[in-house]
């Protein structure tokens, strides 16, 4: 029998185990049913678990034969397995514990959920002795625990069919579908930048998104601007960790950009009446918004783990935004070379990405050597890692002649929009893992801090 935990008896229900064996042993079709979920080690009684054990064996040995009393018998006996599992007259009687073979599914759904209450009990075991053992760093331990407790979580839901028929396949795609259309749905967020949420059909569950650009091109507005609409707009739960800069800063240029209100006047708190009544404005309509936002300077990889899941896990955040990659502390020590710590980091962010089952874009500097041309995706900075792991990735790209006059001294003719200049700027779609590359320009509003579409002005 399993050990005794705090000299209480584990979870367990033998008269479950005995009835979803029996019903196997009864019929092929329970076999099937269970066996795509249920593990050896779900079962608490050793002489159980070595029984299905011998089970999958055998059919993975000799798929083409029957799983019934005789056969499982005879293999066991030949493996030398039969005393294991109790014996001849203790297996035969399995066969006579099952209610009904009907149920198979439920009975092994008993299995396993006990069998989650004792890793349950193994894993708090666990982390209690971790806990006393000081040489272990404190966030290493959180980020361990969590990271177990999540997978248990993901195994609640292993109970689903491994495979569809193509007939009941096409049903439910051809509904998915047609919802899709008459709601005006796509899969995935959308950005808020129509021509882009076009190319990728928006940002889908588990996916990594990478954004890089050289300093001082947008990376950040360019979030944030997707950001607002996410989270202010569409009313769409909105992570957004930064690295870089405080909350309160990011909140100031929210507000810029919603209120139409230059961020220096902000930032120096020179308003004109006008401006403040928009702020106010802005302000009620951020309120309302689902923004969450953790400003932890140098923060820790499994810091920033730790805190997705929680957003996950209370605010039922749909997308996250990381600003930047380079900013985070890795796991790995400061003599690792610094490509192997940002593939480190790169890997995390797209594994975290699959366990949340959300998207998360990740903005990241590019190399010196795309400056003053458009980057590509081995620009990507100190690790090719980054672009190997990720499923998107988009680059911005300006003229730097944009940013003040052109050589021969004259004024650079621009388009203004709502009272401020827009500077063109590339947005390439460099890579997409299931979708098209491209070029879109937009326009950079470095007043406002936000980007904006260009032909909705046009």
């Amino acid at each position: 029998m399993a050990d005794i935990a705090g000299g209480r008896i584990p979870p367990h229900n033998i008269d479950a185990e005995k009835a979803v064996l029996g019903a196997i042993l009864l019929s092929s079709d329970a076999f099937h049913e269970v066996s795509q979920s249920l593990r050896k080690d779900d079962f608490y009684s050793p002489a159980h678990s070595t029984l299905y054990d011998a089970i999958l064996l055998f059919h993975n040995e000799h798929s083409g034969q029957t799983i019934d009393l005789i056969t499982i018998t005879e293999f066991l006996k030949g493996q030398k397995l039969l005393d294991l599992c109790g014996g001849m007259a203790y297996v035969a009687s399995l066969t006579s514990e099952v209610p009904t073979i009907t149920n198979a599914i439920y009975y092994a759904q008993i299995v396993q959920a006990l069998s989650l209450r004792r890793s349950l009990l193994t894993l708090s075991s666990t982390l209690y002795d971790s806990a006393f053992d000081e040489s272990k760093d404190i966030d290493e331990i959180l980020d361990e625990g969590e990271h177990k407790l999540s997978d248990l979580q993901v195994s609640t839901e292993v109970f689903s069919e491994s495979y569809k028929d193509g007939s009941t396949l096409v049903k439910s795609t051809v509904d998915h579908l047609l919802e899709r259309v008459q709601h005006g749905n796509k899969e995935g967020v959308m950005s808020g930048f129509s021509r882009l949420d076009d190319m990728t059909g928006g940002f889908r569950p588990g996916e990594y998104v990478v954004i890089g650009a050289r300093p001082s091109v947008g990376k950040t507005a360019f979030a944030i601007s997707m950001a607002i609409d996410m989270a202010i707009h569409r009313k769409v739960a909105t992570g957004f960790f930064s690295a870089e800069m405080t909350s309160m800063a990011i909140m100031e240029r929210i507000l810029s950009a919603e209120a139409h209100v230059d961020s220096k006047r902000i930032r120096n708190a020179v308003l004109r009446s006008q401006d403040t009544n928009a702020i106010i404005d802005a302000a009620s309509r951020i309120y309302e918004g689902k923004l969450i936002i953790q400003d932890t300077p140098n923060i820790k990889l499994f810091d920033l783990r730790s805190q997705a899941r929680r957003m996950k896990r209370e605010k039922q955040i749909e997308i996250l935004f990381v600003d930047y990659l380079s900013l985070i502390n890795p796991e790995s020590g400061p003599n690792v070379p610094r490509h192997e710590q940002v593939a480190e980091i790169s890997r995390s962010m797209k594994s975290l990405a699959r366990e949340l089952r959300i998207p998360i874009i990740a903005l990241s500097q590019v190399s010196r050597d795309a400056e003053g041309k458009e980057p590509n995706l081995a620009n990507i900075r100190e690790s090719g890692s980054v672009e190997q792991d990720a499923d998107v990735v988009i680059f911005l790209h300006r003229d730097r002649l944009s940013d003040h006059d052109d050589k021969n001294g004259e004024q650079e003719q621009q388009v203004v929009m709502n009272g401020f200049p827009v500077q063109e700027t590339k947005v390439i779609l460099a890579k997409q893992r299931n979708g098209e590359t491209g070029v879109i320009t937009m326009g950079f509003q470095k007043q406002l801090v936000r980007f904006v579409e260009l032909e909705q002005y046009s």
